[in-house]
């Protein structure tokens, strides 16, 4: 059982080191890791130099470059760090390098990890390569304390979750690289999460005839049916609404389009139109009835349309995260450092993004989110320009993490 003393000791020591956590952040933002392109091996390589320094010892697994390819990147390779202390359950800490590019309207560079009032500032600094150093650090903590420790700790920086983390934590998984008995995920804000939506992605081409834009009987117009699609899409999310979740945190359903692709020309009749549709999926949905839904939704909505053919296919099929018996001990602790170390309520609740901890929580582990973030996603500007972290926060979710570790391991 971990002392108040203990508790002191560990919060003292990430004190007293942390410029030095400051430091090895800031090396981590400097190194780009857009996806795509995906090109992350160089990310993987850095993180492991910055480990070794350290004294720890970072397994290298490059994902094979056909399957990399495949999934439409360039280079994966994915760390594991074994901390093993005795006998007992090994608790996980997983992080993820990859991240969207940087996008425009930026005041800091992207990529200088600038500190300025008490913010750093850069691409992942927020989602989620603080998690690189919370982890690591409270890991560090917990081995300072010198206290008599059970089971072990486990780091994982993967670099595949913005592509649905198959290749990431899925790979490590898949080839019994890994198997811990809890995992805490990189988290985006105060509260300790233990549910999130699901996450279906399709690709709907439609298929028409280019013909020239003074004869347009020549041709069959995709865009027109295209339209169609995209109105009876839209008037389902009117439907979603009147769907609640009974997870915290969650709301409805939601349905985006996030890319249009379409014509040749701007006299040409567009002979071929393809939509990229983003379905979040609550935790109590069904995924398979979803899709096929989904599928209907779209053939209906063109099944009076001559000449037009439509091709769907699944980019992506993530499942939600739902608790898992075997949590509370994860959850509970979280809660309690959280509430004491931060100085107000924090609880368990859901949040609509979804993550590649639910690839854990699919194989019976046991998974909540929790790690540096604001109060909310929106205030780190997570994925938007100025992408930043409070380095406070930083400080005081490495302390929370450092003091579960300790209850779950001494």
């Amino acid at each position: 059982m971990t002392t108040p003393a203990q508790y002191a000791a560990l919060d003292a020591w990430i004190d007293a080191h942390f410029d030095e956590e400051v430091r090895f952040l800031q090396e981590l933002v400097r190194v780009p890791t857009d996806t795509p392109p995906g090109n992350n091996a160089p990310h993987a390589e850095r993180t492991a130099q910055l480990l070794k320094a350290i004294g720890f010892e970072a397994e290298q697994h490059a994902v094979p470059a056909a399957d990399v390819k495949a999934a439409g990147l360039e280079t994966i390779t994915n760390l594991v760090v074994r901390r093993k202390y005795g006998s007992g359950r090994t608790i996980a800490l997983n992080a993820h390098g990859d991240v969207v590019p940087p996008g425009e309207g930026w005041t800091h560079d992207p990529y200088g990890a600038e500190v300025a009032d008490g913010k750093l500032y850069g691409r992942a600094a927020a989602v989620s390569k603080c998690d690189f150093a919370t982890f690591t650090f409270a890991t560090r903590a917990l081995e300072a304390l010198k206290a008599p420790l059970e089971g072990g700790v486990e780091l994982y920086f993967t670099y595949d979750e913005e592509f649905g983390g198959e290749l990431g934590p899925g790979w490590l998984l898949g080839k019994g690289l890994v198997r811990p008995d809890l995992l805490i995920a990189a988290g985006f804000s105060y509260q300790v999460v233990t549910g999130h939506n699901g996450c279906l992605q399709m690709e709907v081409t439609v298929h028409g005839k280019m013909g020239h834009a003074a004869v347009p009987d020549t041709g069959v117009d995709a865009l027109q049916a295209a339209t169609l699609i995209l109105n009876a899409l839209y008037r389902q999310n009117t439907l979603y609404k009147q769907v609640s979740s009974g997870v915290k945190g969650i709301t409805h359903p939601y349905l985006n389009v996030g890319e249009i692709h379409g014509g040749t020309n701007t006299n040409v009749i567009p002979g071929k139109v393809v939509l990229k549709l983003d379905r979040r999926m609550i935790p109590e949905e069904n995924p398979a009835e979803v899709e096929a839904t989904l599928r209907r939704v779209i053939a209906d909505a063109v099944k009076h349309s001559p000449g037009i053919a439509v091709e769907i296919k699944r980019i992506l099929l993530a499942n939600a995260l739902k608790p898992l018996p075997g949590n509370q001990a994860l959850v509970q602790a979280l809660c309690q450092h959280a509430s004491a170390v931060f100085g107000e309520p924090i609880e368990a609740s859901g949040t609509p993004l979804y993550t590649d901890a639910r690839l854990f929580s699919e194989r019976g582990i046991p998974a909540v989110l929790y790690g540096c973030g604001p109060r909310t996603v929106l205030e780190s500007n997570a994925k938007r320009a100025d992408e930043h972290i409070d380095l406070e926060d930083l400080r005081r979710a490495t302390k929370v993490v450092a003091r579960t570790l300790a209850d779950l391991l001494t």
